[in-house]
């Protein structure tokens, strides 16, 4: 049996890799998708009152083989100069919950009190989710007149957005009240990361695009269209996340470590297959040219992302040219394609292909979805009796970087990480420049475990248990630096507190996971994408053919 070779952490936990990921066939989304459509999930819409003004409320319920979950959807009517993508809003076009269960009469009036009101209101365990959405400025109106007046909007314009709405938080695990994650983690249908988010998306974008069409109805009653399915298909909901989820990779070190492990063990496995079958390659093939449709797509105002996407064209240029001849018939071709890549394609290029390589190997991959959850409740428990020694050399093998970095220099230390007392949302402060050190949250591991080091090489102490009683400031790190063996890909390998770190690379590693597509960075700091653009919509789902329907989002 071929021996599995994955890539060494020092190679794929760089913030310039992580910040290059794309979706893959392990994504939540296309694992919720693949879940419902196996199981035959039916989705209804047993309640849609929206007048005029686009106010009112909507149910979507899905039922799957054992439980049903209700989007619960509240349209409002917001002038133009409150709508706003930014956490300190207080009022958005639609707000959402998703409900365990049907929803009775009394429970969707108990909502419509709190769930407008978002951070400001409250939820029982009964609800798994909330969230909000706004309308895209630039299509709302538009596709709106263009169906009352009975025509068709312009595919480009719909294309240049993607999406009619986009989400500016979607709170699951607790939040303000609602279920926690651990209430949920056994069934099933819930076993991947992130479902009850996903469903929660998913439902919302069936609502708007059922708001959209019933507005232009009432504008218009007998001329009026609903979109052509191609249209509809295209389009996806957007997202606005910023600082508040950045912190997450570094906090949950275990959760982290199983996604990567999942994608690198998946690669692996490929790269060691023997030979490539005509129908894989095929497959391979065809899932790359609906990416090339995809890319062409992707757009962005902003230099950092418009440098990575000429780069990613490139690639894709010299990877269309290599399949030209690409017959699977060397030895191990899989893997002999993707070592051409390493010096070939730039981080964007190469993520790609690890992506591509796993589109026609969905019976390898089975499974694997399932190790990607991790049961943080249960606490690493630090190894006391542990020599010093043995606690140096971990540090060593796993944080040579930190160990190279010189903490001292105002670049390597020139941020921290800190917590608004307005909003309780992560924030990254100049720590130069502001007096924020007193609120510092430990989010820099590579300058704790040099700190630590440092702190070891100048204890008379033997054993981690003696040191830690001495200095208890350095359990945070000690607790990680103990799980690096068995945890390799749960640490970020780069400075996360450096004048040159971006926030997005954080943020888009962690929404590749969710399945998410064209990254816009508006700053260093936040980004948009799209989800769920080119999906089956609720009444498709079940004809669906094939998953490869993230790349198909062109009308």
């Amino acid at each position: 049996m071929t021996e599995l070779v994955m890539r060494p952490p020092e190679q794929v936990m760089t913030l310039s890799r992580l910040g290059s990921l794309h979706q893959c066939r392990l994504s939540f989304m296309r694992q919720l998708l693949r879940r419902m459509r196996r199981e035959n999930w039916q989705i209804s819409r047993p309640r849609f009152e929206i007048n005029s003004r686009g106010e009112g409320v909507a149910v979507y319920t899905a039922q799957g083989p054992q439980r049903s979950y209700s989007l619960i959807a509240f349209a409002h009517d917001l002038p133009d100069e409150m709508r706003s993508d930014r956490v300190i809003a207080t009022a958005w076009d639609a707000t959402f919950t998703l409900f365990d269960g049907t929803p009775t009469p009394d429970d969707v009036e108990r909502l419509r009190a709190n769930v407008p009101l978002q951070e400001a209101g409250r939820v029982s365990n009964k609800e798994l989710s909330l969230s909000r959405a706004n309308r895209s400025a630039r299509l709302w109106n538009y596709v709106v007149d263009c169906l009352a007046k009975g025509e068709q909007p312009e595919a480009e314009e719909l294309t240049n957005v993607g999406y009619l709405m986009r989400t500016t938080a979607v709170y699951g695990s607790g939040k303000f009240g609602a279920s926690d994650r651990a209430f949920v983690a056994a069934r099933p249908e819930f076993e991947a990361p992130f479902q009850v988010e996903m469903l929660s998306v998913y439902l919302t974008r069936a609502f708007v695009a059922d708001l959209i069409e019933h507005m232009a109805a009432l504008k218009a009653p007998d001329k009026a269209v609903s979109l052509k399915p191609s249209l509809r298909r295209s389009l996806g909901i957007g997202n606005s996340t910023g600082l508040g989820m950045a912190p997450f990779l570094v906090n949950h070190p275990r959760l982290l470590n199983n996604w990567i492990t999942a994608r690198e063990y998946a690669l692996a496995k490929i790269r060691a297959l023997p030979d490539a079958s005509a129908a894989d390659i095929g497959a391979f093939k065809a899932a790359f040219e609906k990416a090339c449709g995809s890319v062409a797509l992707w757009k962005s105002d902003h230099p950092i992302q418009q440098a990575k996407l000429a780069a990613l064209r490139k690639d894709i240029t010299a990877l269309q040219a290599k399949l030209v001849d690409f017959t699977g018939a060397a030895p191990q071709p899989w893997n002999a394609l993707y070592l051409w890549s390493e010096s070939a394609l730039s981080e964007e290029g190469q993520e790609l292909l690890v992506s591509l390589l796993m589109e026609p190997q969905s019976a390898l991959l089975e499974g694997l979805g399932a190790c990607m959850q991790a049961d943080e409740h249960a606490l690493f428990r630090i190894d006391g009796a542990m020599p010093l020694s043995d606690l140096k050399a971990l540090i060593q093998t796993h944080y040579a970087w930190a160990l190279a970095t010189d903490w001292q220099s105002h670049e390597a230390s020139a941020r921290l990480w800190y917590v608004s007392e307005a909003k309780l949302e992560p924030r990254l402060g100049e720590r130069f420049e502001e007096p924020l050190e007193p609120y510092e949250q430990p989010l820099a591991p590579g300058r704790d475990a040099s700190l630590l080091f440092a702190a070891l090489e100048n204890t008379t102490h033997k054993t981690v248990a003696a040191f830690l009683a001495a200095h208890p400031e350095h359990r945070h790190i000690v607790r990680r630096v103990q799980m690096a063996p068995s945890h390799p890909y749960g640490e970020i390998r780069d400075n996360t507190i450096s004048a040159s770190m971006k926030p997005i690379d954080m943020l888009r590693a962690k929404l590749s996971f969710f399945g998410a597509t064209h990254f816009d960075p508006r700053s260093d700091r936040w980004v948009r994408i799209n989800m769920f653009r080119g999906a089956p919509y609720p009444n498709e789902l079940v004809e669906e053919q094939g998953d490869t329907w993230v790349y198909g989002a062109t009308p």
